[in-house]
């Protein structure tokens, strides 16, 4: 279980270039970087450890910015390196990730299965399509380990609308899986509820019973083996009467 910060499939993205320089100026213009590796802070966004290319720059011009690093770069200032015919509009951070991160402590994983068929996102009432990139779980906090309040966020790129391209990070409840080969994708509202139990096995009563709890599979062969002895102790006894 990694604590803050952990790798990911790395990712190009273009960086709203205001985000390098405090938001006093670049705004409307990008830089083009990798995104290698992700963040989670309680109480904020995930944020992205970034290695700028310099690729933006022109021939014969100078670059800066090739090699250079920046950590905890916020998920809204990325956008997916994919083909887009304008810049798209920067999104709101409650838009782009509704749920902030709930703990250090996470985990990365790539839900195969989920890809590469389009995923629909809901966000701000309407759906867009967008392209699934990685899973984010959280654990070891009261929030993230309570059965009602856990979130996963599954990072994707938007893929159409006015802000094809920004990056999300939705939870389960704000996303919709295509796969048509596997399943017919669903409309409308599921009649799902959030569950307000966990599931343990040894808080029953019966684990009071060692007589129930080790009924286990070798628990008849210990009754054989004591059969047993209590056998040969017999007779060792009864030999030991018949030679006084």
């Amino acid at each position: 279980m990694a604590y803050l910060i952990s790798n990911i499939p790395y990712t190009k993205v273009w960086i709203r270039k205001e985000f390098t320089h405090g938001h006093q100026k670049y705004h409307g213009e990008f830089i083009h970087g990798l995104a290698i590796a992700v963040t989670t802070m309680p109480d904020r966004c995930l944020s992205f450890q970034i290695i700028f290319t310099g690729c933006e720059e022109e021939e014969g011009e100078s670059n800066p910015h090739g090699g250079a690093m920046w950590a905890r770069m916020p998920l809204t200032a990325l956008c997916g390196d994919i083909p887009m015919d304008e810049w798209p509009e920067r999104m709101e951070t409650h838009l782009a990730q509704p749920w902030d991160c709930p703990s250090h402590h996470h985990s990365i994983v790539s839900l195969d299965r989920c890809k590469p068929s389009p995923w629909l996102a809901k966000i701000a009432g309407e759906f867009h399509t967008a392209r699934y990139l990685f899973t984010v779980d959280f654990t070891k906090s009261e929030i993230a380990d309570c059965p009602a309040q856990h979130k996963q966020s599954h990072v994707m790129v938007l893929t159409d609308g006015k802000w094809k391209g920004n990056m999300v990070a939705l939870p389960n409840n704000r996303v919709r899986v295509t796969s048509p080969a596997l399943w017919v994708t669903g409309e409308g509202a599921p009649d799902f509820r959030p569950t307000q139990f966990t599931h343990c096995a040894e808080q029953d009563d019966s684990y009071m019973d060692p007589d129930v709890t080790f009924n286990n599979l070798y628990r008849g062969n210990e009754n054989v083996d004591l059969e047993k002895s209590d056998v040969k102790t017999t007779k060792r006894k009864q030999k030991g009467k018949e030679k006084k």
